[in-house]
């Protein structure tokens, strides 16, 4: 699962990983600008959201944008808690994280550091065969996220923060108990794929 945190916008994607065949399962946003100004009720809505996700998608890791430092004092700690909140989400359900800066992503995805929002999702069409979308502008935060998914997925996952050393596939064959109906169904074990 790749994440492009905001506080108004989140964009998220979930690939599917078999060898080096990538599929787009799903990549959106989390729109709160109708939330108002209240910052906790923002919050509590990406936790949410991203435990949704977790639980429809069950993603062996997260990767995550790190917050950009070009922003002002005020704007940066607000992205900060919002992209914490994105990582609790996936700590609470076992998942580890490892977090890529905006430049790294870019550089990954198009060949350049400094390609503009629009280059990335250019690329990632064309890379991804994904279908034009109508309202591309606005799903910018979506294709970022998915940028970010297959960032980590072109660096292998082998820097991923271990938490407690455990996937969340392993953490259902683990703890069977713990799931509820919905998402029991969907715990199937998964041998060749990844989903990050």
């Amino acid at each position: 699962m790749g994440v492009d945190p905001g506080t108004q916008i989140m964009g998220y994607a979930v690939i599917e990983v078999r060898g080096q065949h990538v599929t787009v399962l799903r990549y959106d946003v989390i729109n709160m600008k109708a939330l108002g100004s209240n910052h906790a009720v923002k919050l509590k809505r990406i936790f949410d959201r991203m435990i949704e996700l977790i639980d429809e998608f069950l993603p062996d890791e997260l990767a995550i944008e790190a917050p950009f430092f070009g922003v002002n004092v005020q704007s940066m700690l607000k992205l900060g808690r919002a992209q914490g909140v994105a990582i609790a989400a996936c700590l609470s359900r076992q998942i580890p994280y490892v977090e890529y800066a905006p430049t790294k992503v870019k550089q990954s995805v198009t060949g350049s550091g400094s390609a503009t929002k629009e280059h990335v999702a250019h690329m990632l069409r064309q890379t991804l065969a994904l279908p034009p979308i109508a309202e591309a502008p606005k799903l910018l935060d979506a294709t970022d996220a998915l940028a970010v998914a297959l960032c980590h997925h072109y660096q292998k996952g082998n820097n991923a923060t271990a938490a407690g050393g455990k996937s969340w596939g392993k953490f259902l064959a683990e703890n069977p108990d713990r799931l509820n109906a919905a998402t029991t169904k969907k715990s199937t074990p998964r041998a060749a794929k990844k989903v990050v």
